[in-house]
This record gives C-alpha cells, structure tokens and sequence, in this order.
C-alpha cells in the first residue's frame, strides 16, 4: 500500500497492520500458519505434476474434499495429512525440509 493510502486512511480512523497484528497471533502461531501454508501450496504443485486429488486420496486413504483442503490451507487440515500427503506425492523428508526452511 502506497504511503499517501495508508496516511487517507489512518486519518480517517482506519488501523492498518497486518493479518497476525489482526488475529493478535505471536510470533510462533505466525509461522506455524506460513509452514502449514508453504506445505500446502507444495502439496499442490506436487500434486497437480502427478495424479489428481482423487489418487493421491486413495493412495492415503483419505478423501477427494480432504485433499482439496490441504491443498488449499483449510485449518482444520493438519501438517501430518499434509506431510504424509507430500511423502505420497514421492517428496522426500529432505524436500519437506527445504519447504519448511523457506518460509520466513
């Protein structure tokens, strides 16, 4: 946001911050966020090379809408299904960790 923006709206009563200032999230619960985040845009991306939803679903045993929302950072996901989802995938615990090193 452009400085001019950002003074507009400050003048008009308008806080501007950031998503973590907003959730009050601390410094760990934000990263946490930006690690199941960067899993599963990677989840993704691995993903859409390979197989649909449906077979990497089967190959875990899970389901279509559960893959879907891994891939699409539902909350209610979590980093095991992402993580086992990824080594599904043929990610390596070493490519996970690239993923994980990335983020910040």
């Amino acid at each position: 946001m452009d400085q001019a923006k950002r003074e507009r709206l400050e003048s008009k009563g308008w806080k501007i911050g950031t998503v973590a200032d907003f959730l009050e999230l601390t410094p760990e619960e934000t990263i946490f966020v930006e690690i199941k985040l960067a899993l599963s845009q990677n989840l993704k991306e691995r993903r859409q090379k390979l197989m649909t939803q449906s077979e990497l679903a089967a190959k875990i045993s899970s389901s279509q809408p559960r893959i879907a929302k891994a891939e699409n950072g539902d909350a209610s996901v979590s980093i095991e299904l992402l993580i086992r989802a990824m080594l599904a995938t043929g990610a390596t615990p070493q490519d996970i960790g690239q993923v994980i090193a990335g983020v910040g």
